[in-house]
């Protein structure tokens, strides 16, 4: 005969748990006592052995007297309480030790939001279990309770009222699926919580396949535990010589003599010790060699350790992973991917095998935390290390911005670019950086304490030491060069010419007078300049071309007599100087100003003044040219000198 044990027969984490606090609180020797609220498990054996311990078991008579005992301690088992049994032990004295399954205290919260905000709350399960009676107990307003789909028949709904669907967490899976799929049908607006116990669908499955595969089955378990009923009925239509027991005691080896091959399922709240006498007496393997087998497995599972797993179940901020553990493992968005609020169901599906790397065996709900992204880390250290060591250039996309520099990711793995590094000149906004791909080298490698800094400054320098070599090569003086404005300053602006910067300065800006070079050029514009000078890694530019210089042509149009008008440009204790175009100033000596004494041209004139004088001077060589008013005025008094005197002739 081949015995086969199902491997997730037995106690269940929740269950474990509350178990083991009870017996915790037992060694702690409370003076007052150790009760339980309800009994601790459905499981009479453990009851029993409990009892004999010392421990009782609250009754809702002995809630009801309003009796305490101070200091002595209540035990919340798995199954959950409603809010009220808190206030009533606390009330009472009670020293409340919480071990409801966590899983059930997701469900707690769920219930508790979700009608707070007015939503309708439906439970999938037995009205009659204390696990759902527990539920209840949270919710803000009248809960409706389910087991079949002509159940849900029965609900009235109105259009647009938002329903909340959650599940005990022994419940069936298949029928909880098909109430599912019977409220979507319907168009409700439902939302829709899976809150059956990972591990009790590991369970139900596994006592499916099992039992299809036997000739006979045995489900191990109190006759008043929810989840063994369900094991037991789970396994009864798959096998017909499925039989249900609760201790050795109850099983008739005779029904299963004329077997080859027997299955063993047993309930969450079955004890080992009872498992154990059952198997030992149907196999020769002890149940000390499974017991080992099963340590084996579950030394595998211990922070630091990568693993293969399957994807069962894919939400937007988590990913459910079976590992082939008593309990599933869950990847976290944050340690899936270092890509802020990445919806997980864009990139992992159900059914996907994966590698990761165990984090913690407990998350505090009773599973496994895993990480995929610390797995793809170490991978892609060996590639970092080699760019490293070869200097290759790499590129990544920028995904954070920090306080000190960016954080880029290369297949997962952080590497930090300090604000120094990003560029060769100061980069005053890193926002902008922000998603941008952008190329750096690795410039200091140490994996162990996971410190690896890139170094984008050095690609940059090095991309405008070879621009300017190729730049100084193909320049000359006196070349037309096109460049965009980096820089502008009081004394002039810098160019960009493409591998060096150029220096146009304020006197080479125009032929005329600049007073501000901000009011003829701005950064990022497009200029076309000459290089007038090249002095090392110097270069002096001008937008003076000769062919626009005003002097060429000035002799012909200044000429000596020549009346003409400018504006007062500037004023010195001498005189004025008048500018009769751009590039072309021309002075008026204070003793030319008038035909009265003039002690200094502020007295007479104010900047921007336009006037008219006569070209007395003109120097072609020393580019100068004088002016004076007073040569006008004889010219106006000799005219009106020759008018009147002939006035007098008529």
């Amino acid at each position: 005969m081949e015995i086969i044990l199902a491997k997730t027969a037995g106690f269940c984490f929740g269950v474990k748990r509350a178990v083991e606090t009870v017996y915790s609180e037992i060694k702690n020797e409370s003076p007052s006592g150790v009760y339980t609220y309800g009994p601790i498990i459905h499981n009479e054996e453990v009851v029993k052995d409990l009892e004999s311990r010392g421990v009782t078991v609250l009754t809702e008579d002995m809630l009801s007297c309003g009796k305490g005992l101070d200091n002595a301690r209540a035990v919340i088992r798995s199954h959950g309480v409603g809010r009220d049994v808190y206030d009533r032990l606390n009330n009472m004295g009670f020293s409340v030790v919480d071990a409801t399954c966590p899983f059930v205290k997701k469900i707690h919260k769920i219930v508790d939001e979700e009608s707070r905000r007015g939503s309708r709350i439906i439970i999938v399960g037995d009205k009659s279990h204390p696990e759902v009676k527990g539920i209840m107990g949270w919710c803000s307003n009248e809960p409706e309770v389910i087991h079949s789909p002509s159940e849900a028949e029965k609900i009235d709904i109105s259009e647009g009222e938002k329903v909340v669907l959650v599940a005990q967490t022994t419940f069936n899976s298949i029928i909880y699926k098909d109430l599912v799929e019977f409220f979507r049908k319907k168009d409700y607006n439902v939302c829709v919580y899976n809150t059956i116990c990972n591990a009790t669908w590991e369970r139900q499955e596994e006592a499916r396949l099992l039992a299809a595969s036997v000739d006979a089955m045995i489900v191990i378990g109190g006759t008043n535990s929810s989840n063994t009923q369900k094991l037991y009925d789970i396994s009864r239509k798959e096998c017909k010589n499925t039989y249900y027991i609760q201790t050795l005691v109850d099983l008739d080896l005779t029904v299963i003599k004329s077997a080859k091959r027997v299955g063993i399922t047993a309930g969450a709240s079955t004890p080992n010790n009872i498992i154990k006498e059952v198997y030992d007496s149907m196999s020769e393997l002890s149940f000390e060699e499974l017991l080992k087998q099963s340590e084996e497995n579950e030394n595998k599972i211990k922070p630091g350790s990568v693993v293969e797993g399957k994807i069962i179940d894919v939400k937007p901020d988590e990913i459910v992973v079976d590992i082939q553990y008593k309990a599933d493992g869950i990847i976290t968005r944050n340690e899936y991917s270092n890509t802020p609020n990445i919806d997980l169901t864009t990139v992992a599906k159900v059914g996907d095998p994966i590698k990761v790397k165990v984090v913690k065996t407990n998350d505090g709900e009773g599973q496994v935390l895993l990480s995929y992204k610390r797995v793809a880390a170490e991978k892609s250290y060996a590639m970092l290390e080699e760019a490293f060591e070869n200097e290759t250039v790499l590129k990544a996309k920028v995904t954070q911005v920090l306080e000190g520099g960016l954080s880029v990711s290369v297949e997962e793995c952080k590497v930090f670019i300090p604000a120094s590094l990003v560029s060769d000149v100061y980069e005053k906004n890193l926002d902008k950086f922000l998603n941008q791909e952008i190329e750096f080298v690795i410039t200091e490698f140490n994996p162990k304490k996971r410190r690896i800094i890139g170094n984008r400054k050095k690609l940059i320098v090095a991309s405008k030491a070879e621009a300017a070599e190729k730049l100084f090569a193909s320049i000359h003086v006196g070349d037309v060069v096109e460049g965009t404005v980096k820089n502008v300053t009081p004394f002039g602006a810098f160019i960009d010419l493409g591998g060096a910067d150029g220096l146009l300065h304020i006197s080479e800006m125009s032929w005329g007078r600049i007073e501000d070079p901000k009011s003829v050029l701005k950064v990022g514009e497009k200029v076309k300049t000459f290089i007038k000078d090249i002095n090392g890694e110097k270069i002096a530019l001008s937008l003076k071309f000769e062919e626009e210089n005003p002097w060429t042509k000035a002799a012909e149009k200044y000429a000596i007599g020549t009346e003409v008008t400018g504006k007062v440009a500037r004023m010195t204790a001498f005189g004025a100087f008048i500018e009769l175009e751009p590039g072309v100033d021309a002075l008026l000596h204070v003793s030319q100003i008038s035909n009265e004494h003039v002690e200094k041209p502020e007295d007479v004139f104010k900047i921007g003044q336009e006037i008219t004088a006569k070209i007395v001077d003109f120097k072609q060589d020393e580019k100068k040219i004088s002016l004076s008013i007073k040569a006008l005025l004889k010219v106006e008094e000799a005219d009106a000198e020759s008018v009147s005197e002939e006035a007098s002739e008529e």
